[in-house]
């Protein structure tokens, strides 16, 4: 770095502005005057707590102390003292007082979706006064929005007077219709700030137009006018490919992997060696003719021939479907009727249609919605190739008044802890009938959510259960539907909650159950009978500030007390770092502080760490996180302790309070990485699957938490995995003894994101990167090769938002 004297930021305090604020690299020993014009500052001098080089100089914030009347004067100068006063830095007072006024905005990102005609603005306002925020279109009408505030830990870091608590980020996002431009405005009651929007197409294309031309014009300075033209036409020709895919369009999607005739009369020749009878069994209830016509025609069109379907009629007395009914059993003879003389509620109409069912397996659907004509041949494909199966399910989308398909789910496989989150499994449901002869039929108790607790009772009573990654269902939309309108059905969230608690209850596990943050989703809360000690195990060199805001949350925040520190030293070399150390073992009697001398290898030192702890539980932490959520041990212990899981991870944020890490996904991006990485805050991902309690392949270790015995049963981390990948490949040993891997979203965290490492930057870390790419490719390419079981294979592997893969 220059020793010279630089500014890397300046600003006003926001609540004093006579206190003028520099962020500069100061030469040691210099000495410096500050004056405006002609007359002398007064000022002070705060060290920061970065790292400094003391044989050079230091970052430092120099506190101007400016006079009331700024405006009478001309110019601030920094002055190096000595023999010869030489000008260090000068600031116009103009300038100055743009920068005094009293609120600070900046615009992180303004996308405008010409398509759908919304805007969505992200940025942040801070003031020493409370901030308003409004909207107006091109003729300052009021614009309706939405707004999302949002904690902003990376700008509450540059203004440390203001506020901890005050969330100031923000997302508004408005539909602008044919507006051309609209203003933002920020205000306080004294101040106000106006951001113009631009809303057409046609400002873009200029922008991008200008941006285009200042790059050519750069290309042919610097280049040549020669290798301007060879740069245009190789972008012609394609060989530059594009930095990002478009979205994949659903429509266009499913009319490639919908079967056509050719294929449906392919399966309809096809010879099974075993072709067991299905029994569809469909509840009615004043259904509109219109919609079980459709139903009726989707099953007779099924490819595979072998079923019955059982339809009970819950109508009552005077049914306005009997006679259709009637007439739809006269016509196929493979088409069941139990026509009831009292009004039944689902499960008992459901029941009712399962008793006159003969099929081997039992296939269940709505009255109003339609299955794909290959519904049936598909699970006939899994049980010939599969014969344990015992429970079966697929993707599913729905349909809408106009036909079209929409809102696909594409599904993860069995998720005992997703399941208990959100009936995820829903349709289309297939299930052995000796299955439904050992859990009984559907409970009237839950009505509303009964799917939900036959399908818990069902997983319970068998290990056989199998996905079928394939849309084989459409649910229908309609106004009255849950699919539409959830909160219609209040009674369901309900019962669905009772649903989960029944099956905590019968497999053993202490848990109460509550609402989830969204209609259908729910929340558990696991309860133990013990305070087990938890190892907390952390890694450090140097990065004391980092270091003590980990310690500092944990001690001030958490709930959880019965824990011990095991820090590792691997090769700091400041002296602040081994004073704190010693300041830590003077105050804390629960720190150890163990020395890893190596180099730098994240598998080899935490398995040194652990050899030292003594809890039950090792809760594997980078040095750069801080706890947000006061109850994020206890979330991961409940977890833990629990006889079939082996690791819990937790929910990790940037500064911003976007998403660091929800889950990671095998595979995705060639290897693995973190799912939904960078979401903004407020975003519940694909189905919901950043919020809910999960299990997933693998969780990253920056907070990680495992069972002794399971950490011990797999010894440790693989340390020919000295950087990448080593959690990861952790996870998946631990997978491999028949543990889950969990996903808890309210363990709740910051990180900031290994600051102590650094990047992949010089040709040797790049060369060891890719070496641990080659072993852990090799050790793991089953999963590679057959895909992530909890992220669908219908699902890209190029970005990280559960899109949808190119048709």
């Amino acid at each position: 770095m220059d020793n010279s004297f630089w500014i890397r930021s300046d600003r006003f305090h926001l609540k004093d502005k006579t206190k003028y604020i520099i962020d500069a690299w100061l030469k040691i020993d210099q000495m410096i005057s500050i004056k405006l014009d002609d007359q002398l500052l007064d000022y002070s001098i705060e060290e920061s707590d970065e790292i400094q080089d003391d044989t050079i100089g230091r970052f430092v914030k120099i506190i101007v102390f400016l006079p009331d009347a700024l405006e009478s004067y001309q110019s601030l100068k920094v002055f190096s003292s000595g023999k010869e006063e030489e000008v260090l830095f000068e600031a116009k007072v103009l300038a100055l007082l743009k920068k005094k006024q009293p609120i600070q905005t900046c615009y992180d990102k303004i996308d405008v979706d010409f398509a759908a005609k919304t805007c969505k603005v992200e940025g942040w306002a801070v003031s020493s006064e409370p901030v308003e925020i409004n909207l107006l279109d091109d003729k300052n009408n009021p614009v309706h929005y939405e707004i999302q505030r949002v904690k902003r830990r990376d700008v509450q870091a540059l203004y440390p007077e203001y506020d901890l608590d005050q969330e100031i980020g923000f997302i508004v996002t408005f539909y602008y219709g044919n507006s051309k431009k609209g203003t933002l405005s920020i205000r306080t009651s004294s101040f106000v700030i106006n951001k113009e929007l631009h809303l057409s197409r046609a400002y873009y294309r200029r922008e991008r137009l200008q941006a285009l031309l200042k790059k050519a014009r750069v290309v042919i300075k610097t280049e040549g006018f020669g290798n301007f033209i060879r740069a245009v036409f190789r972008k012609l020709k394609g060989k530059v490919a594009p930095t990002r895919a478009l979205p994949v369009s659903y429509q266009e999607w499913i009319k490639h992997h919908l079967p056509d005739e050719q294929e449906l009369k392919r399966q309809r020749g096809y010879t099974f060696e075993n072709r067991p009878l299905i029994s569809i069994v469909i509840p009615l209830y004043k259904t509109p003719e219109h919609y079980l016509t459709q139903l009726i025609d989707s099953v007779k069109a099924q490819s595979y021939g072998n079923w019955e379907l059982c339809l009970s009629d819950g109508s009552g007395e005077h049914s306005p479907i009997k006679s259709m009914l009637e007439q739809f059993e006269a016509e196929d003879e493979r088409i069941k009727v139990v026509h009831n003389e009292k009004q039944l509620h689902i499960s008992e109409n459901t029941n009712e249609a399962i008793k006159i069912a003969s099929g081997d397996y039992i296939a269940f659907a709505d009255h109003d919605d339609l299955l794909t004509p290959n519904a049936l041949f598909e699970n006939i494909l899994l049980i010939n190739k599969h014969p344990d199966a015992e429970v079966i399910y697929s993707d599913e989308d729905k349909v809408d008044e106009e036909g079209q398909y929409v809102q696909p789910h594409f599904k993860s496989d069995f998720n005992i802890d997703m399941l208990c989150s959100v009936n995820y499994i829903c349709h289309f449901t297939v299930v052995k009938r000796s299955i439904i002869d050992q859990v009984g039929m559907l409970r009237s108790e839950y009505d509303g959510a009964q799917d939900h607790d036959f399908i818990l009772r069902c997983v319970e009573a068998t290990s056989h259960i199998y996905h079928i990654p394939e849309i084989l269902y459409h649910w229908r939309i309609s106004e009255d539907s849950t699919s539409e309108n959830p909160e219609s059905k209040r009674y369901a969230i309900d019962a669905g909650k009772k649903a989960v608690k029944a099956h905590y209850d019968r497999i053993g596990i202490a848990a109460t159950v509550e609402d989830g943050e969204y209609f259908g989703l729910y929340r558990t809360r696991l309860q133990r009978k013990s305070d087990p000690l938890v190892s907390i195990i952390i890694p450090n060199k140097d990065h004391i500030d980092d270091l003590k805001l980990c310690i500092d949350s944990i001690e001030e925040k958490s709930t959880y007390k019965n824990l011990e520190y095991i820090i590792i030293e691997n090769n700091s070399t400041e002296d602040a770092t081994f004073d704190y150390y010693d300041q830590l073992k003077a105050t804390n009697p629960r720190v150890k502080i163990v020395t890893y001398e190596g180099n730098f290898n994240y598998s080899a030192i935490n398995n040194h760490g652990a050899s030292f702890a003594s809890g039950d539980y090792y809760l594997f932490m980078n040095n750069d996180v801080e706890i947000i959520n006061p109850e994020t041990i206890e979330e991961l212990l409940n977890y833990a302790m629990r006889e079939d899981v082996g690791v819990v991870g937790s929910r990790l944020y940037y500064p911003d309070g976007t998403i660091q890490h929800a889950g990671v996904v095998v595979g995705l991006g060639g290897v693995a990485a973190h799912s939904f990485a960078n979401h903004v805050p407020g975003d519940t991902g694909y189905f919901h699957r950043i919020i809910v309690t999960q299990d997933c392949s693998a969780v990253t270790a920056a907070c990680m938490m495992v069972n002794r015995t399971v950490f011990e049963a797999v010894q440790g981390f693989s340390e020919t995995l000295a950087v990448a990948f080593n959690d990861i490949d952790f996870c998946l040993k631990v997978r491999a003894l028949g543990k889950l891997i969990v996903y808890n979203p309210y363990a709740e965290l910051y990180h900031y994101e290994s600051k102590s490492r650094g990047i992949e930057d010089t040709p040797e870390k790049i060369q060891r990167f890719q070496n641990e790419i080659a072993v852990f490719q090799s050790r793991w390419s089953d999963i590679l090769e057959q895909g992530d079981p909890y992220y669908n294979v219908n699902l890209s592997l190029d970005t990280q938002d559960f899109s949808l893969k190119s048709v």
